[in-house]
């Protein structure tokens, strides 16, 4: 059986004398640290996050949202109303994992939040309600329940509510991730949005909306996806139809009574964005996931449905809009009641790209 780091900590540990406490001492003057003191931590037998396994109730966040919409004003300085899901293990930073960014963003009645652009890669995903657009380079897309909405990096956006009605959705970026990297830009644009315009379907999802068929005017690879929306009707019904073909007898689930999609860019076939990765899952009532981990972090919604989460040995329930967290390496599992239909995004891409990614399922 292989030593772990703990039973061979005290190998190279000489003796201490003045000489000794006088080369430690050169080490600290000119800012060196002998690797010797600090291998457990830098190369650990295997990941052990300072992130951790965490979950937020709709229940408590929405009432919260909502309090701020009557306490926080939007517009130029703060520039959104975005609440941040701060992991307690990463505190002070407002992130929900090392490389993502998720919040609450709440806009009140008739209220517009000003455009600007960002390096950052970000999604927006509706859990309940209608009546806001978003503006992504002067085009405006529809936002509602079950929708997914991409802003990929350095394209202007704002939102603008146009009804009488407040509206709250979950907003995923890759922060944490361009802020260790320092690769951030950030530009402000209108203090309103280029558009008030309220269109059922964006001028991008005219040209890109259909599934198999690709616009001559668009044969080049983009890195981020041109769609810059992903309605549910559409979401919905894929994941229906693979239930339906299992019924039949067909291979289409990802496991028994397991449905899922992967969101993605119609002109690679990839991820809809570099660093983020989107998908949708669905299982039938009955069905348990086994235990699985994974390298990288990832974060999950309810959308829909009864269900009980396994997070790290620790069983939760979960309703409708609750956000949970899965750090790298750690286990979990979920089991559906009812129906449960759960929204989930991760940094796979980046841990792919860079060959990091490991998976271990059937742990029990």
């Amino acid at each position: 059986m292989p030593e772990d780091h703990d039973s061979v900590a005290h190998g190279m540990q000489p003796e201490d004398s003045p000489e000794l406490r006088a080369l430690y001492a050169g080490f600290e003057k000119y800012s060196m640290k002998p690797l010797w003191t600090q291998l457990g931590d830098l190369m650990p037998m295997h990941p052990k996050p300072q992130a951790v396994p965490y979950l937020w109730r709709w229940s408590d966040l929405l009432p919260l949202a909502e309090a701020s919409g009557d306490l926080v004003p939007v517009g130029r300085g703060g520039e959104r109303r975005a609440i941040g899901l701060a992991n307690p293990g990463l505190a002070p930073h407002a992130y929900c994992t090392p490389t993502l960014w998720a919040a609450i963003q709440y806009l009140g009645p008739r209220e517009t939040a000003p455009e600007h652009r960002h390096a950052q890669n970000a999604f927006r995903f509706v859990v309940e309600g209608e009546g806001v657009w978003t503006v992504v380079n002067g085009d405006p897309v529809r936002m509602s329940r079950g929708d997914l909405l991409l802003t990929p990096g350095w394209q202007f956006h704002g939102h603008h509510n146009d009804r009488d009605a407040p509206m709250a959705w979950l907003d995923g970026l890759d922060i944490p991730f361009s802020q260790q990297m320092d690769v951030g830009f950030f530009e402000f644009g209108s203090d309103r949005v280029t558009d008030y315009a309220t269109p059922d379907y964006s001028r991008a999802e005219r040209l890109w909306a259909y599934p198999g068929l690709r616009p001559l005017s668009g044969l080049a690879e983009t890195v981020a996806s041109p769609l810059p929306a992903y309605r549910w009707e559409l979401t919905d019904r894929a994941l229906a139809e693979q239930l339906l073909l299992e019924d039949e007898g067909v291979p289409a689930t990802w496991a028994p009574g397991h449905a899922a999609i992967r969101f993605s860019n119609p002109t690679t076939g990839g991820d809809v964005m570099p660093t983020i990765r989107c998908e949708f899952h669905r299982l039938r009532e009955g069905v348990a996931t086994p235990e699985r981990r994974d390298v990288g972090s990832s974060v999950w919604q309810c959308f829909e449905g009864d269900g009980v989460l396994v997070l790290n040995g620790t069983r939760h329930k979960l309703a409708r809009g609750d956000v949970f967290v899965v750090p790298s390496w750690i286990t979990w599992a979920l089991e559906a009641e009812g129906q449960l239909d759960l929204f989930h995004f991760s940094d796979a891409p980046v841990m792919e790209r860079l060959h990091f990614m490991r998976t271990e399922t059937g742990l029990t």
